[in-house]
């Protein structure tokens, strides 16, 4: 390790469902204290929603920025998209950030949804929600989203447009490169090596050009599991078992980050879906500490960092940290004095 680390120009934090709303609140608020950028809220399983608690997360700072890690565009459509963020942006001007994504099966399959041309559908719900937070009437009609002279219909507040920008969740390419047509920026996603950020940029590069702008132009935040522990081995066993869970769900994306077939057939020959924790436990024990090292950031704190900084060498604008440990207060300490803004 060098000396003298390099300085990481700025961090969000992600949260899921481990810690209460209330408990969430309080750490959104100790992020912003300590120079963090923005709170992107998870919603992937049928446990928390988004949008409660980024606005329980608004209303408890100040100046960070929130963010959905992402609402999908099949359960929402695109006018209650454009209304809920819109609601959103009424109770902290210019803070709301909405990212979407295209969702997963077998999740959507099982209530009932049917991802049926889901690049067409994502343009669709994009060019309609942006249409709309203009607060003029919009007449759309696609292959997906139709909206005859739709509008946001204030009558009683202020009628103005609404500065939120659109982050498509992208994994696979196609999608990489129609986020870096349309969208404002793009959510790379977590538990990707950063040799898949190579791959990825050339197709935002693509997805850009279309558009006639340049990469650089495109904010690139991306999800990054960070499993910080002093003690070395504890930190790579808590991140080995999630590691493992993705390898069992979305092995495509773990082969497109250089994990070998042979350890995602033998994965899949442990795990059934919904897995057990005792199916998980048992198939982590396959899985070696070179791989949880190659797609997350796990160790110390100065490991933590270095791994950090490789995601933002291979394109990554800003670091979301997913904390596995139970003490965030320490993982937001960890990053915070190298921020180039500074504590708050």
């Amino acid at each position: 390790m060098n000396s003298i680390e390099p300085r990481i120009p700025q961090a969000a934090l992600y949260l899921q469902d481990v810690h209460s709303i209330r408990d969430s609140m309080a750490i959104a608020a100790y992020a912003e204290q300590k120079g963090f950028s923005a709170i992107w809220q998870a919603e992937s399983r049928l446990v928390r929603e988004a949008t409660v608690p980024m606005a329980a997360y608004l209303a408890s700072t100040e100046r960070i920025s929130v963010g959905s890690g992402v609402v999908n565009n099949w359960t929402r459509n695109p006018a209650l998209l454009a209304s809920t963020f819109s609601t959103l942006d009424d109770l902290a001007p210019g803070r709301v950030m909405l990212g979407i994504g295209a969702w997963w099966d077998p999740l959507a399959r099982k209530v009932g949804i049917h991802r049926n041309r889901p690049l067409q559908a994502m343009r669709e719900t994009v060019e309609a929600v942006r249409a709309l937070l203009t607060c003029e009437p919009v007449t759309y009609h696609g292959e997906v989203v139709h909206l005859d002279g739709a509008q946001l219909d204030y009558v009683h507040s202020e009628r103005r447009p609404k500065q939120v920008p659109i982050y498509i969740g992208a994994t696979g390419m196609k999608m990489m490169e129609l986020a870096g047509e349309i969208a404002d920026g793009v959510l790379l996603n977590y538990l990707v090596s950063p040799a898949y950020n190579d791959m990825a940029m050339e197709h935002l590069a693509r997805g850009v050009s279309r558009s006639g702008k340049d990469v650089a132009t495109l904010d690139r935040p991306q999800l990054i599991v960070c499993s910080l522990d002093d003690d070395r081995e504890a930190a790579l066993d808590a991140a080995r078992l999630l590691v493992t869970q993705y390898l069992g769900q979305q092995p495509h994306i773990m082969a497109a980050s250089g994990v070998p077939h042979s350890l995602l057939d033998a994965i899949a020959e442990h795990l059934s879906w919904p897995a057990t924790h005792q199916q998980v436990e048992a198939a982590s024990r396959l899985v070696p500490d070179e791989v949880v090292q190659m797609i997350t950031a796990s160790g110390n704190a100065e490991e933590c960092r270095a791994k950090v900084n490789e995601y933002i060498e291979r394109g990554c604008t800003c670091p979301i940290l997913y904390p596995l440990g139970s003490d965030v207060q320490a993982m937001i300490d960890a990053f915070a004095p190298q921020l180039d803004q500074g504590p708050a």
